[in-house]
């Protein structure tokens, strides 16, 4: 189940709920951590998660609104623990492949040539 958009205010009352029942982790599944949800179920008949839930419910309530945003949005990051900075690095070196492909397919450049610009772009990234 992907999220459009993940809300603040639905974090908070997750994590919150969590400490006042035994569904603590919740706010981890819809954060998309389902390792730690898990975890935290898990152990939710001792008092380690609800101690955790209430510290990351106050964490989540000092955090900005811009803050939440960058970090936990879908629109932020195409993908789950993928920075925006890289997620531009892999547009840019597609961008660079299909260009030098292009060159290849025009017959301007060799398959020899191709291939040694290919493996010079995927080692950057690497």
């Amino acid at each position: 189940m992907m999220l459009a958009q993940r809300t603040r205010r639905t974090a908070i009352i997750l994590a919150w709920l969590g400490v006042l029942t035994p569904l603590s982790g919740l706010h981890k599944f819809y954060l998309g951590q389902p390792f730690w949800g898990a975890l935290y179920l898990l152990l939710g008949l001792t008092p380690i998660p609800k101690v955790a839930c209430a510290i990351e419910g106050v964490m989540l309530l000092s955090q900005s609104s811009e803050d939440f945003a960058q970090r936990w949005s879908q629109a932020s990051a195409a993908t789950d623990g993928v920075s925006p900075l890289h997620a531009a690095q892999v547009s840019a070196l597609g961008t660079a492949l299909r260009e030098l492909d292009t060159l290849r397919q025009e017959g301007l450049i060799s398959e020899l040539e191709f291939e040694q610009k290919r493996r010079q772009l995927l080692d950057r990234i690497a």
